[in-house]
């Protein structure tokens, strides 16, 4: 009897301790894209985070600046191995060893980065890539699993690998109807197979607003959360938004083949802001609000009651991102490229979306067109290609924010982010003798459309987060003591 008080009372000891070391309350999750020209001091961009609640962030590389920031920050992190990588993770055991050291342990022991999982791809599976990467993923995850435990980072650190929600279909149209494509069918249960017998989740992409823009014929209202379209009736089910929808149908999938259990992760989820016309802050804001009332109401699908991690794709927007897809994949962030707001959200309780602090940027001044210049120059087609082809000249793109400019107001613009972009160089603001800086801004009134100043790169504070750090150690190292000395009062009432 006296073991048996001891062991009880013992568990329940562990059981308060684990309680109070739940780092933080509940918060939000997020992807923190790197392509961009001018990026913000990544200590900025996780103030940002912390200042906004969000306690989890996806990377889609290894970035050693975005990683150093990121330790002793409480923010749980999934890093991410690109898809090019995955050849050679997946040839070489040896090669996912050094991965997982240089890129998982050093920043785990060394820096206090809270690493949780690593993505192993990005949508590797995506129709498009036409079968590329499809034989070397699941080597790759098996090599950077038997990294991890190598490391003694097993439990600790989860691998996983991001998909794009076509990998499942439902040729009844219906959510119930789901199953995985037959071309990869194989290469799937093999896949969540391994990771289910590994206690790790599959991580899933799924985008309402690619839905939408696809299909001329796609019902914009099931786009939303709060949308006023009939619903899709599947058996007793009501489906009243493409989200639970899309969701469910990977649930039966998963149902289909022996893993309704699987835990799952939406990896990537969001609404775009310019680059096309249903990519606008209106429909942005909308989406993400009602995005992240169900993420405060921890509301599930008709299948899954209990909801899934949801990260918000994006943070911030990447000037410098590949437009293969469309204009509009420059535009994801919830942010502005400088941390700016976009549009206000409610984040619970009345808590407001804040912007970024203590942001330095380039002078107030702007490259456009002159006002002597004609508009029917000769020159002024290759002014405008050699603008766009080095700098960002998505927000010109038809249906987008600055599409309504006439020709001098499109190489205005053109004119100016090329000189942005180039550091306001002087020699960044001559196009054949078309141009002229202005430090009166050109920006449309009341309009969308802003010709942007960057980010000043040279100039912003390198002060270290090393004081920082070293606090929080502190801190946590109080918690540690206080903990331990509870520990150790209730083991004494226990005995």
């Amino acid at each position: 009897m006296g073991f048996q008080r001891f062991n009880t009372c013992f568990l329940l000891t562990l059981c308060i301790l684990s309680q109070g070391l739940v780092k933080g309350a509940f918060g939000f999750a997020c992807n923190w894209g790197l392509r961009s020209t001018h990026p913000l001091p990544p200590q900025v961009v996780v103030k940002l985070m912390k200042d906004n609640g969000f306690k989890q962030v996806k990377l889609f590389e290894a970035d050693p600046g975005a990683l150093k920031a990121l330790g002793n920050s409480g923010i749980q992190v999934m890093v991410g191995i690109p898809n090019d990588m995955l050849e050679s993770l997946a040839s070489n055991v040896n090669a996912a060893i050094a991965w997982v050291n240089q890129n998982v342990s050093n920043y785990i022991s060394k820096m206090g980065v809270d690493i949780r999982h690593v993505a192993v791809g990005n949508e590797a599976f995506l129709k498009t890539y036409n079968g590329r990467f499809v034989n070397a993923t699941f080597p790759a995850i098996q090599n950077i699993q038997a990294a991890l435990i190598k490391a003694g980072l097993g439990r600790q650190v989860k691998v996983t690998t991001p998909l794009n929600a076509d990998v499942y279909q439902s040729d009844s149209g219906l959510p119930s109807g789901g199953n995985f494509r037959p071309d990869i069918q194989d290469q799937m249960i093999s896949i969540i197979k391994f990771l289910y017998q590994s206690a790790a989740p599959l991580t899933f992409n799924i985008y309402p607003f690619l839905s939408l823009d696809a299909d001329p014929n796609f019902p914009k209202e099931f786009a939303f959360f709060d949308g006023s379209n009939a619903p899709v009736v599947d058996g007793s089910v009501s489906y009243t938004n493409v989200l639970d929808a899309n969701f469910d149908t990977l649930i039966s999938a998963l149902e289909k083949n022996g893993f309704g259990s699987m835990p799952v992760i939406i990896g990537e989820v969001g609404w775009p802001t310019d680059g096309t016309a249903n990519a606008n802050i209106k429909n942005a804001q909308r989406f993400n609000q009602g995005l992240i009332n169900r993420i405060i109401k921890r509301q599930g699908t008709p299948k899954r009651s209990t909801p899934p991690d949801i990260y918000v794709f994006g943070f911030i927007d990447e000037d410098a991102k590949s437009i293969e897809p469309g204009p509009f994949e420059r535009h994801w962030g919830m942010f502005n490229f400088d941390g700016s707001m976009k549009y206000p959200l409610n984040l619970g309780g009345g808590k407001p979306l804040v912007a970024a602090k203590g942001v330095k940027y380039l002078p107030k001044q702007w490259c456009v067109m002159s006002a002597q210049a004609n508009a029917m120059d000769p020159g002024l087609a290759d002014s405008l290609s050699k603008a766009c082809t080095y700098a960002d000249c998505t927000s010109l793109s038809p249906g987008s924010s600055c599409s309504g400019l006439d020709t001098k107001g499109n190489a205005s613009y053109a004119f100016n982010m090329y000189y942005q972009t180039m550091d306001q160089r002087k020699d960044a603001c001559q196009f054949n003798g078309l141009s002229v800086i202005t430090s009166i801004n050109p920006s449309p009134p009341q309009s969308t459309c802003h010709f942007e100043i960057m980010v000043d790169l040279g100039v912003h504070e390198t002060r270290t987060t090393t004081s920082m750090g070293a606090q929080k150690m502190e801190i946590h190292s109080m918690i540690m003591l206080v903990l331990s000395f509870i520990f150790t009062i209730m083991l004494s009432l226990c005995i």
